[in-house]
């Protein structure tokens, strides 16, 4: 066992599930993956040395996704990804995404995906991870003064030169998903999909499934909705979302108020259950757990064991209906960036 600064040691059994393989022809992963943006930005400070050891603890548990972005945290997530995978980075698939301008006191700029940003932005996440390669390379939004085509061009570039190995797509739309599919194969699609958030079950998950393109699934708890969590102050994002505040936050509580009762019944947590949703739904999806935490980490993969037949998933639907939660998973301005939202 590899020790360093921060003491490792094997805290989480190695669970034995069956891989996803992401699009036709994309990496087998673990069938859940771990999202690292909470451990750097977003949701109020995080334990570094927490962080590195629930990055840890997911390797150790068969966990082999990654996912990040070059924004969160401004690069320290980066960073600290970088640091954990030391002597792990052949164990894993490292999700990056790119685009998202920031200011050094954290404001959102805007977005820039043009062909010289995309091999910029690469340069750097490359230094920062301390890795060769990226395996799958993403813009996390839609450029809307750049062709999706020029985008994925220049990823395109970059898997020829090796620095990346597959492309992935990120909230966008079936147009834009054929565009990009054009000019070289998508592995997979990041998106929000909970049993809050069902937005691409009408048009998008069946362009994916005609192209056999795979889908990473983030927001699976509706950002802590359906685990019963709070902001933790106006640091935390969650404090600004429409789904959190004033009368929206009760009346959602009620949904979740359900979700509770239906887990309870089944003996797991509202957050094992609504991971477990996901999973049961589409096989082609690898839903992202935003632990930040060992505890949450290890009360997330406690959903690989839940089994729900198809009478159970109905039952789950009608109580928790996806159009009764109130507001939208963004604030407004942020819904109109939304590429899948149009």
């Amino acid at each position: 066992m590899v020790e360093n600064r921060y003491g490792r040691k094997k805290a989480m059994k190695t669970i034995t599930a069956q891989f996803r393989r992401l699009g036709k022809d994309g990496p087998l992963v673990f069938p859940i993956a771990l999202g690292c943006m909470g451990m750097s930005d977003v949701y109020g400070k995080a334990d570094e040395t927490e962080s590195v050891a629930t990055i840890h603890a997911a390797i150790d548990a068969g966990i082999n996704l990654l996912d990040t972005g070059d924004f969160y945290g401004m690069g320290h997530n980066e960073m600290l990804l970088g640091l954990a995978l030391k002597f792990f980075r052949e164990k894993v698939v490292l999700s990056v995404k790119f685009g998202a301008q920031r200011a050094p006191d954290g404001a959102w700029l805007g977005f820039d995906a043009r062909p010289a940003a995309v091999k910029t932005a690469l340069s750097y996440s490359l230094k920062r991870l301390a890795t060769d390669y990226i395996d799958i390379y993403r813009p996390a939004r839609l450029d809307p003064n750049v062709p999706i085509e020029d985008t994925v061009g220049a990823i395109a570039e970059m898997v020829q030169a090796g620095y990346v190995r597959h492309i992935g797509l990120s909230e966008v739309g079936p147009e834009t998903i054929r565009r990009a599919t054009a000019v070289h194969p998508i592995v997979d699609l990041q998106i929000e999909y909970a049993l809050v958030s069902r937005g691409p079950e009408t048009k998008i998950f069946p362009v994916l499934d005609e192209l056999g393109i795979g889908t990473t699934a983030y927001g699976v708890l509706s950002r802590g909705l359906l685990s019963s969590s709070q902001p933790a102050g106006t640091s935390d994002y969650r404090a600004h979302l429409p789904r959190f505040t004033g009368d929206n936050l009760a009346r959602n509580q009620k949904l979740v108020a359900r979700l509770k009762e239906i887990a309870s019944g089944k003996s797991i947590t509202p957050a094992q259950l609504a991971v477990a949703w996901v999973m049961a739904k589409r096989g082609s999806i690898v839903p992202i757990t935003g632990a930040r935490t060992r505890a949450q980490l290890a009360e997330t993969l406690g959903a690989l064991e839940v089994r729900l037949s198809s009478e159970e998933i109905a039952v789950i639907e009608a109580a928790v209906p996806a159009e009764a939660v109130a507001g939208t998973r963004y604030g407004s301005d942020q819904m109109k960036m939304l590429d899948s939202e149009k």
